[in-house]
C-alpha cells in the first residue's frame, strides 16, 4: 500500500496539476506531448508544496485540486473500466458512475496522504522517450529522488483528439489498474457490482473516520 501512496502522489491520481495559489492562473500544459504534460503537471504540484504544505486531512482542498487541475488530463472512466475488466460491461450506467465516484474518492484519500510526504526539494528525473510519432499509447518513465532508494514511476497515457490523457501508472513494478483489478474482481465475485460499491464506500468511510 505504501507504493500506491507514492503512485497517488503524482496521479490521482492520482498526479497533482496544481497552480502556486488559488488565484493564480494554472501554468499552460502542453497536451500534445505526453512527457511535457507530465513534467508540467509534476512541477506544479511541487510548486504548491513549496508555497504551502498540504495537510493529509484537508480533503476539501485535495478534492478542489483534483477537480480543477487533475481531472482535465486524466481519463478516469478508462481507468475504472480497465480496473473492473469484463465486469464493466455487465454493470448498469448508474453502477458504473457509483464505482467511478467511490474509486476516485479512494484515490483522493490515498493522494492526500502521499502529498504530506512530498518534500519541497523533491527531484524528478525523466528517461528519454522511446515512442514513435505514430504511437497512440505511451509510457513516460520517471525516477523520483528520495532520501532513500530512488523510486521509479511510470505513467501510461493514450492519445485522444483533445490531447494525451493519463489513465494508469506504475511504481516499482505495481501498475495501479492491475493492482485494483484483482481486488475489484474478488469483491464482484463475492457480491456483484453492488458488493464492490459497498466495499469502496465502506473503505472511504473508514479512511474519513481515521482522519485526525
Amino acid at each position: 500500500m505504501k507504493n500506491i501512496l507514492i503512485v497517488a502522489t503524482l496521479f490521482t491520481a492520482l498526479t497533482g496539476f496544481v497552480s502556486p495559489s488559488a488565484s493564480a492562473a494554472p501554468q499552460p500544459v502542453d497536451q500534445t506531448d505526453p512527457q511535457a504534460l507530465i513534467k508540467t503537471a509534476t512541477q506544479q504540484v511541487l510548486d504548491e508544496v513549496r508555497t504551502q504544505s498540504i495537510a493529509p486531512d484537508d480533503i476539501p482542498r485535495i478534492r478542489g485540486i483534483v477537480d480543477r487541475d487533475i481531472l482535465p488530463y486524466v481519463d478516469f472512466r478508462r481507468t475504472t473500466q480497465l480496473s473492473m475488466g469484463p465486469h464493466w460491461r455487465t454493470a448498469t450506467p448508474a453502477q458504473q458512475q457509483q464505482v467511478m465516484e467511490q474509486f476516485q474518492l479512494l484515490l483522493i484519500h490515498l493522494y492526500a496522504g502521499a502529498l504530506a510526504q512530498l518534500r519541497p526539494d523533491q527531484q524528478i528525473e525523466y528517461a528519454p522517450m522511446r515512442n514513435a510519432p505514430s504511437d497512440t499509447d505511451v509510457v513516460v518513465r520517471t525516477q523520483a529522488q528520495t532520501s532513500g532508494k530512488p523510486v521509479e514511476i511510470d505513467y501510461r497515457l493514450y492519445k485522444t483528439p483533445q490531447g494525451w490523457r493519463l489513465y494508469d501508472l506504475n511504481v516499482l513494478g505495481a501498475w495501479l489498474i492491475q493492482t485494483y483489478r484483482a481486488q475489484f474482481n474478488e469483491k464482484i465475485q463475492e457480491g456483484g457490482v453492488d458488493g464492490l460499491i459497498q466495499f469502496l464506500t465502506a473503505r472511504n468511510q473508514e479512511l474519513e473516520t481515521a482522519k485526525p
